[in-house]
């Protein structure tokens, strides 16, 4: 009996609608109200940060393009940890999935749960930086830790509706641009940038703070094995999802830069830019509006994150290759149930410790060097015997080279666009994924 065996197979309950919510859910939560100060910083004038905003989701196409092959070919829990498997590797299987579940699945959790908290204390100081905003910001992860230990389908549905109620308000803003548009603060003095540095620079930069923000179209291929029909919703969910969002980013990125100014945007670094304030229908009620919508916008991200990331340590722990109890399915639930609590409770402890922006800098390297990874895979799962997608994607040498090549060039933008700390933290604990698995390979204490 091998260690897949030993385990029960987690059910095929979700449908396209459900997937999307996912994705979406994923994407959009509090990157948008915490990145645009700092995109708008690093980029060096409010046009640039507009583009910067556009190419950062147009990015995405070449290396959804190649995720989609690679999922139709291997519908099943696991993401990069299967690819890199499938491709030859379990030991970049596993530095993989451990560069995941320290350095960007756990504090995506507590960034925007923080975020989340932090977004209400326009209505109460205490919300902000307080021990009483760190244990609201843990009830909130425990209460989305039970919903989703105890069903996916309930699951699923909820975050249509989490999704629905978050975009509401990003699509007004959207609106509100047009309504009230006009280019003064478009082609304000560009601060930043100087004809010796040139534009890449500080586009580069700029798109590497968007980052976070775009971060999360993989996660729902970690519950592969639970997409209905996956040949048909994979594709379509994924490609569907970043021209969404993409179209999305860019015009609240074009309405925040037509009411705010520049200099006041960049002075919101580390905190929410509200761009409501700036408008006379809105300015009595902007603070507590957009409070509002960042917090359902990012209890909505909550919620997927919890109930998508914990796949793909159980896909590894059923392979025998990461801690046994990853691998347990609750009898009654068909849930992950222990990978679920435990990624939760790291979450929460890793709560009250660091800042939102040292977190951010942290979470992006480790996010474009496991992307890198992945893709790279494309290129041993295409000889094998049994890679048969039901979805190529067009041109991919040229998708997959434009994809790893990416990846290698904004790990660079992070450096500038973040504190080092945080970026040098990620950096070392990568490092310590193959040692550990070597040794605990060498020690069979998996």
């Amino acid at each position: 009996m091998t260690a897949v065996d030993e385990y029960p197979v987690l059910k095929r309950e979700l449908n396209l609608s459900q997937i999307i919510a996912l994705i979406l859910g994923s994407v959009i939560g509090s990157g948008v109200f915490i990145n645009l100060p700092i995109v708008a910083r690093e980029s060096g004038s409010p046009l640039m940060a507009i583009i910067a905003w556009l190419v950062g989701g147009l990015l995405w196409l070449p290396q959804l393009f190649i995720l989609a092959e690679m999922a139709t070919a291997y519908p099943e829990e696991g993401f990069g940890y299967l690819y890199l498997k499938k491709a030859g590797s379990p030991a970049l299987g596993f530095l993989y999935v451990w560069t995941v579940f320290w350095t960007s699945d756990v504090p995506s959790i507590t960034i925007i749960s923080l975020s989340a908290i932090s977004a209400l204390s326009v209505f109460s100081p205490a919300l902000e930086g307080t021990l009483l905003a760190r244990l609201l910001a843990s009830l909130l992860i425990a209460l989305f830790t039970i919903i989703h230990y105890r069903s996916v389908r309930q699951g699923g549905n909820l975050q249509i509706l989490l999704t629905l109620a978050k975009l509401l308000p990003l699509l007004l803003l959207c609106i509100l641009g047009f309504v009230y548009f006009k280019s003064e603060h478009l082609i304000e003095p560009l601060p930043h940038f100087t004809s010796s540095g040139g534009f890449l620079k500080p586009l580069v930069a700029g798109i590497a703070g968007t980052i976070w923000s775009y971060a999360g179209f993989t996660n729902v291929l970690y519950m592969a094995g639970e997409i209905k029909q996956p040949a048909k919703i994979i594709p379509r969910s994924l490609l569907l999802s970043v021209a969404f969002v993409t179209l999305v980013y860019t015009l609240i990125a074009l309405a925040t830069s037509v009411f705010v100014t520049y200099s006041k945007l960049i002075s919101a670094v580390g905190k929410f830019a509200n761009p409501f304030l700036y408008l006379p229908s809105f300015a009595r009620i902007a603070a507590p509006f957009l409070a509002i919508a960042a917090f359902i916008s990012m209890v909505g991200c909550i919620s997927a994150l919890i109930m998508v990331q914990p796949r793909i340590e159980y896909a590894i722990a059923k392979d025998g290759l990461f801690f046994k109890p990853f691998a347990h399915i609750n009898p009654r639930y068909n849930t992950p149930d222990y990978s679920i609590l435990i990624q939760s409770g790291l979450a929460i402890g890793l709560i009250f410790v660091g800042d939102i922006e040292g977190l951010l800098g942290y979470f992006t390297l480790s996010y474009l060097f496991q992307n890198g990874l992945v893709y790279a895979a494309i290129f041993r799962l295409r000889k094998r015997a049994d890679y048969r997608p039901t979805y190529r994607a067009p041109l991919w040498l040229v998708m997959t080279l434009l994809a790893i090549g990416t990846q290698i060039y904004l790990i660079y933008g992070t450096f500038l666009a973040y504190p080092v700390g945080g970026v040098i933290s990620a950096a070392v604990l990568i490092g310590t994924g193959l040692p550990v698995y070597y040794y605990y390979r060498r020690k069979q204490l998996f």
